[in-house]
């Protein structure tokens, strides 16, 4: 997803507006690629990341998170 710049942008708008649907969504690329991928998986991973964009993703949809 990273090396996608339009897909990572489209999946922070969804985040900002609905978190849990982008949540779904990050799961459902998961399935659609063969990677098992869960909610807390994905939760677990935005959390350990050190980066600006990251941590900005997290203040702005943890409530939903």
């Amino acid at each position: 997803m990273s090396a996608d710049a339009a897909l990572t942008q489209e999946l922070f708008r969804q985040a900002l507006q609905d978190p849990h649907g982008a949540l779904d969504r990050i799961v459902s690329l998961g399935d659609q690629f063969g990677l098992p991928v869960s909610r807390e998986a994905v939760k677990a991973h935005v959390a350990s990341l050190d980066d600006g964009a990251s941590k900005q993703w997290l203040l702005k949809a943890r409530g939903g998170l």
